[in-house]
């Protein structure tokens, strides 16, 4: 289809509106948005499925723009098709509480499918989200009723290419046969310190072609060449599509084309760009009403696509009545009635259970009562215990399976599993060692930011790893991953913790849940079958008060210290010193309690505090105040054994009880 003068025309306003919001901010990039104005006019207007008016509508097709500094493009092509975003929005761009924020952030209702911005989580999201809808197809389409069919698009920079996470994550997808999933490469050329000749000189088609893609290069302003490509790399099955688009940065500014930006151009280079295009140069965020109204054709295209798929899905609903009200209940995010029935209680007279071992029983037992349970782990899944027992693994012939195998792709698994979530229809896990979730950080973050309900699951979660030593002895993480805002922290002290940690993961909250996890065989606790189902949610309880008529000391303890804990209070009530035992599985659901209960489990009048975590100390003081002290690890581990280890790090019940002896004064 040749480009006429009214494409022409809408695609200059893309520009233009990029350049003037840039412009109005102070600050922005505008090599993307000038650059990829023709790819994204393409796409927007003749190939991408969506409904404006209805932006959640399931059978959307999905766009995540993961080279997140181009956010000026996203938002102008939201504004012109009629989503819910104004001409107002874009002259507050990048202003305090503006919808148009910096980078996208995820709002389904304006359009946003993700929160994007460091380079490369996007792609992985839409690897995601390809995942989550081949998986969904599969369970759902019938002959002559595609429910679930449409495509992923991602479109991405030099950058997001150069990060690992893009190479994990489409290494993965070609393994998958992702034919679902388009991208876009806007290859410029330039990146933020020059010619990319000075850092990427690899061979981007090859690499990919390797990775099992199938790959297109295209001159990214010849529209033709450009229809042309995504009609192809829809034709084409078997193989994710990238499509390499041969773009110039800042394309049409005289002085600046091909350059390293990251400001705007300024008013002067502004002008001369206008005028170039005849376009009025006094007048700042002007809209050709020809344009606009192109534009808005979009929502009628979109009205009757959903239209059309409705119709379709009211006969499928007359043919399959049951797999329809799954299928809504899945969009819902609905969990099945009665499902937390199926979780398993653990008894003090069961032979010790590592918690992983404990989180995968608890896997297998919710499996088949929650059949949106898919997940995995990173190489890991025999030792984080993360296998669901006859689900079949998730592969390229076999997407019904439930199974995820991420393979040693940490960093990938994370954001994939938030464009999983953010797809919606499935429930969704990972695991690895604590260790590594170093690796998985920039995910975790975002899936904080976007609330996204995402189960992290880390094992091995302390230097009881034992002789690997200290670089897989994890020391630092709890503290860390504490401080991310909205990341609910559990470590759970036996097997009934992590049964209600799950519970609690799967039902009881919005967004990301990291389960901390032991390798070594803990024992059930007395009282937890009772206490932890309530006690957990509220982040922490008395598991077991002073055995003596008084409460001279707390001892507060997570994960395998409880039990550690426990022990030490038998050994200070020989010494008559009343100690009760605090099980603290999550400082973030402690915090939120009413005041009221904080002080009946910490009150004030016991000041004599001794925490307990085979960890980082940093952080405890606010538990334990200005006398309390905290027994842990400010130090790396050592290769040893956990016995051995246990002992030279006063890990011991003798060590604690001396401890808090000395404490005490005594």
């Amino acid at each position: 289809m040749p480009k006429t003068a009214l494409d022409q025309r809408c695609i200059h306003t893309l520009r233009v509106l990029a350049l003037d919001a840039i412009e109005q901010a102070g600050s922005g990039y505008p090599g993307m948005p000038l650059g990829m104005a023709d790819v994204a006019y393409a796409l927007w207007l003749r190939h991408l499925k969506h409904n404006p008016r209805n932006p959640r509508w399931p059978n959307r097709d999905r766009f995540v723009l993961s080279a997140g500094h181009g956010a000026i493009l996203l938002y102008n092509l939201l504004y012109l098709t009629g989503y819910p975003l104004t001409l107002k929005d874009l002259r507050t761009f990048r202003q305090l509480d503006s919808k148009a924020a910096g980078h996208p952030e995820y709002d389904i209702d304006l359009g946003i499918e993700a929160t994007t911005g460091p380079l490369g989580e996007g792609f992985a999201n839409a690897v995601g989200m390809a995942m989550a809808q081949r998986y969904l197809a599969a369970r759902f389409n019938r002959p002559e009723f595609p429910l679930v069919d449409h495509v992923v698009y991602v479109m991405a920079s030099d950058g997001d290419l150069m990060e690992g996470t893009t190479h994990e994550a489409a290494s993965l997808a070609g393994h998958l046969g992702l034919d679902n999933l388009i991208g876009f490469y806007d290859a410029n050329g330039v990146s933020l310190e020059g010619s990319i000749d000075l850092t990427f000189t690899e061979d981007v088609p090859a690499r990919f072609a390797a990775y099992h893609w199938h790959v297109q290069e295209i001159d990214g302003h010849d529209l033709d060449a450009i229809d042309r490509a995504i009609r192809n790399a829809k034709r084409q099955a078997g193989r994710p599509h990238l499509i390499i688009c041969h773009t110039h940065s800042a394309c049409g500014s005289p002085h600046f084309q091909d350059m390293a930006l990251r400001r705007p151009l300024g008013e002067a280079e502004i002008q001369q760009i206008k005028a170039g295009l005849d376009w009025p140069t006094e007048e700042r965020f002007f809209v050709p009403s020809e344009a606009l109204a192109h534009y808005r054709l979009a929502t009628p295209q979109g009205e009757r696509a959903e239209a059309r798929w409705r119709d379709m899905a009211t006969l499928y609903e007359e043919r399959y009545p049951e797999e329809m009200e799954e299928f809504k209940r899945l969009m819902r995010g609905h969990l099945p009635e009665g499902w937390q029935t199926a979780l398993p209680r653990f008894r003090p007279e069961a032979a010790p259970l590592a918690t992983r071992a404990a989180s995968g029983r608890v896997l297998n037992a919710l499996a088949p009562v929650i059949p949106e349970l898919i997940g995995g782990a990173a190489d890991v899944g025999a030792s984080a215990q993360t296998f669901l027992k006859d689900a079949g693994d998730f592969a390229k012939e076999r997407p019904l399976g439930r199974n995820i195998r991420f393979g040693v792709r940490e960093h990938a698994m994370g954001g994939i599993l938030n464009g999983m979530a953010l797809y919606g229809g499935v429930r969704v896990y990972g695991g690895t060692f604590l260790v590594f979730s170093d690796y998985m950080r920039p995910a975790v973050r975002l899936a904080a930011m976007m609330k996204t309900p995402v189960v992290f699951v880390w094992t091995h979660d302390s230097f009881y790893v034992g002789e690997d030593g200290p670089t897989h002895q994890p020391v630092e993480q709890l503290m860390a991953l504490r401080n991310i805002p909205g990341l609910t922290l559990i470590r759970p002290a036996d097997a009934n913790e992590t049964a209600a940690a799950w519970r609690l993961a799967l039902a009881e909250r919005r967004g990301p849940v990291g389960l901390v996890l032991t390798r070594q065989p803990l024992p059930v606790l007395e009282g937890t079958a009772e206490k932890a189902w309530d006690g957990l949610t509220r982040g922490a309880y008395i598991l077991k008060e002073s055995p003596l008529s008084r409460v001279d000391l707390i001892l507060i303890a997570t994960g395998s210290e409880v039990a550690l804990a426990l022990a030490a209070q038998q050994l200070l009530e020989a010494r008559h010193i009343g100690a009760r035992v605090v099980s603290m599985p999550c400082w973030q659901l402690f915090d939120a309690q009413p005041l009221f209960y904080r002080l009946s489990v910490l009150p004030d009048d016991v000041s004599k505090r001794l925490a307990i975590e085979a960890g980082s100390t940093l952080g405890w003081e606010r538990y334990t105040g200005r006398y309390g002290a905290v027994i842990g690890l400010d130090r790396f581990g050592a290769s040893a054994s956990s016995a051995d280890l246990q002992e030279a790090f006063g890990f011991t019940p003798e060590a604690v009880a001396g401890r808090a002896m000395a404490l005490m004064g005594e």
